[in-house]
């Protein structure tokens, strides 16, 4: 099914056909190991919930390794010498997940209020959060957690041009489209196609001051595991690859961004079953 809207145009290949295909398998393949004795399942859960925090901040700039990511969740310390902000950040994006869960447990559906309250709990005691102004000059904007923007925000690209998201007059408009898209599509598509539309249509609209991407990928994971994939972690390995393929999604090549996800879902699943 396409869309009139563009931005949310899908032209399946068989390359990505062959993609789903392999997830649907590997997804049939750690279903029939289940239920799984002991804490094994809950011991995966948990490294994927640290793998997911840790990647996921240190695609935005986190300076915490994994290691540290886990001793932090686990233990609650800090580690000497790193910024006292990138362990808030994971402590929110941790809630964050918790959050999610508890929003999957009680059947919520997918709607702007509730991606607000993902983004109230990502900025959650950020009391600023960092910009680039219409020159390009580093500013600090007053953090807003869980309103959308009231001053347009931009990106500065590789190439040195400035990119910038939607206007914020047109953000209610256009987040009430991703969630009515969803919520049409998400019984309809495959899953992870569902999920990578929307993760990159909550980028390129970029409605928050702040907790933009990591907000995307709650959002993407949130229909996965509805529909009883595992979370899709995207690593900090692979920012560059993930940053082409959303500005190819940009240049209205919704495909090679969907199949970056799909790849990503793969690894995820092949993990899971290595660790089964």
């Amino acid at each position: 099914m396409n869309s009139v809207n563009p931005n949310y145009e899908i032209k399946p290949d068989s390359s990505l056909e062959k993609m789903l295909d392999i997830s649907d398998q590997l997804k049939n393949d750690i279903d029939v190991k289940r239920p799984i004795e002991g804490d094994l399942w809950k011991t995966i859960e948990e490294k994927l919930l640290v793998e997911w925090t840790y990647n996921s901040n240190a695609i935005e700039g986190s300076t915490l390794s994994f290691g540290e990511t886990l001793f932090f969740l686990k233990n609650g310390l800090t580690v000497e010498g790193k910024p006292f902000k990138d362990f808030i950040d994971a402590k929110n994006h941790a809630e964050a997940i918790d959050f999610l869960y508890d929003v999957i447990n009680k059947r919520r559906g997918i709607t702007t209020s509730l991606v607000k309250e993902f983004n109230a709990f990502l900025l959650s005691g950020i009391k600023s959060t960092p910009a680039v102004d219409r020159v390009g000059n580093r500013i600090e904007k007053k953090a807003t957690p869980g309103e959308y923007k009231l001053l347009p925000n931009h990106v500065l690209q590789s190439d040195g041009l400035i990119y910038e998201y939607v206007d914020p007059l047109q953000v209610p408009s256009e987040m009430e489209f991703l969630c009515n898209w969803i919520n049409e599509n998400i019984d309809n598509l495959h899953p992870i196609i569902v999920a990578a539309v929307a993760h990159y249509n909550m980028v390129r609209i970029h409605p928050f001051d702040d907790g933009n991407g990591r907000g995307a990928r709650i959002l993407m994971n949130l229909i996965l595991i509805e529909k009883g994939f595992p979370p899709t972690i995207i690593k900090n390995q692979s920012r560059r690859k993930y940053i082409e393929a959303l500005s190819e999604a940009d240049r209205g090549n919704l495909n090679k961004f969907i199949e970056f996800i799909a790849e990503s879902c793969i690894d995820t699943q092949n993990s899971i079953l290595e660790n089964l």
